[in-house]
């Protein structure tokens, strides 16, 4: 799949797209659901309801974001390439972190569901045709393409590990 261009994307999501620098965005996705247990390997279970400042998200509830995210992006990804031109909305993250129980769930299983959702994201992926990867639609109000979705998804992983790394697990 190649890299989309960015009229297929907003310019708001230039902040994750230009995070994927990879030839093989498949390779790139397949990697992440490793990238994310590695970083947690040592991260005791009682360190998963710190947030490193008042009124940001715990380390659990950002892995709850992280798998919202990939089930919404997944979502658009299948109805953008099957031709579905019905609007997509949008989601309000914080609302959802609210009702997500992350903070009374252990890593293992919240990084086996990121793990999950991930792999059947990218069989999806993997058997979309050339136009299917480039068609476009609308979520949360922007158009968009399916290869722009398939770059923001790696790129809003790439940029949570960020965070996570530079705020959460400073050493």
């Amino acid at each position: 799949m190649n890299r989309p261009e960015s009229s297929e994307y907003d310019a708001y999501y230039e902040r994750y797209v230009s995070l994927v620098t990879d030839e093989d965005i498949i390779a790139a996705l397949e990697k992440q659901p490793a990238e994310l247990k590695d970083l947690f390997a040592n991260v005791p279970e009682d360190r998963g309801t710190f947030a490193y400042e008042e009124g940001k998200w715990t380390l659990k509830e950002v892995l709850s974001h992280l798998i919202d995210g990939e089930r919404i992006f997944g979502y658009r990804v299948l109805r953008i390439s099957r031709g579905d031109e019905t609007p997509t909305e949008g989601f309000e993250q914080d609302g959802y972190i609210e009702n997500s129980n992350a903070n009374n769930r252990c890593f293992a299983e919240l990084l086996e569901e990121f793990e999950l959702q991930r792999r059947s994201n990218v069989l999806l992926i993997k058997n979309l045709s050339d136009d299917g990867t480039r068609r476009m639609g609308t979520a949360s109000g922007l158009v968009i393409s399916v290869r722009g979705l398939v770059y923001i998804m790696a790129g809003h992983v790439r940029h949570h590990l960020s965070i996570l790394n530079d705020r959460y697990l400073v050493k």
